[in-house]
């Protein structure tokens, strides 16, 4: 017996969608416009049917092939093992920035005086479930980037000072990696004295979508 549409799972039933809009744009049944389009309204719309309307015109339906590779291209990065226990980032009246593809420690300590410093977890490596940034920040100001595929809890204790979290909720993210098994937890931990901590998302959601897209259609093409 099939479960009726608007008994399913809201978050489910928008990802099929775009699963389907992704395939039938990369093999060119659909224009990026219209991709563009109907990929903001999936993203947006409540209501099960109004989502299902949206591919009720395509003729091509999602395969095993293609959730495989939305399953690689867009799970986080990672990958159970060991990791280093911790690393260490000092920066005093000084500015960094680390990024790129790079190994996250089981924790990260962090000095920051008078400096800024910018922390990418977008490409990063997880090989633990739930890692932690311990920090202590005095007159600086700090970023940091997340994939919108983990999760992010703040546990800073501010004087004169502010965390700004504009990374997605675990809800909404979900819609990207509702199949993952594994899904990193990053716990910030420490004191901002006179300091600011901005948590970003550097490519969206939208974004990652339409990178995969652009990328199967390369492909196919």
């Amino acid at each position: 017996m099939t479960v009726t549409l608007t008994d399913r799972p809201i978050e489910t039933v928008r990802s099929e969608v775009i699963d389907q809009l992704i395939m039938n744009y990369s093999h060119g049944e659909l224009s990026y416009e219209a991709f563009e389009r109907r990929l903001d309204q999936a993203m947006e719309l409540a209501n099960h049917q109004d989502l299902v309307d949206l591919t009720s015109d395509l003729p091509l339906v999602v395969d095993k092939a293609f959730v495989e590779n939305k399953k690689q291209d867009l799970a986080p990065n990672f990958v159970p093992g060991e990791a280093e226990d911790f690393d260490t980032m000092v920066n005093i009246f000084s500015g960094s920035s680390s990024g790129g593809v790079w190994k996250v420690a089981k924790e990260t300590r962090y000095l920051s005086i008078f400096s800024g410093t910018d922390i990418d977890f977008t490409d990063a490596q997880f090989n633990q479930e739930v890692v932690r940034i311990k920090m202590f920040s005095l007159f600086s100001g700090n970023t940091i980037y997340v994939p919108e595929n983990v999760n992010v809890v703040t546990k800073v204790f501010c004087i004169f000072g502010s965390i700004d979290n504009i990374a997605a909720s675990q809800t909404r993210s979900s819609t990207l990696n509702q199949n993952s098994a594994s899904k990193p937890t990053i716990i910030i931990e420490g004191l901002s004295i006179f300091s600011g901590v901005s948590i970003k998302v550097k490519r969206s959601m939208k974004e990652r979508f339409v990178e995969l897209a652009d990328s199967l259609k390369n492909m196919f093409s």
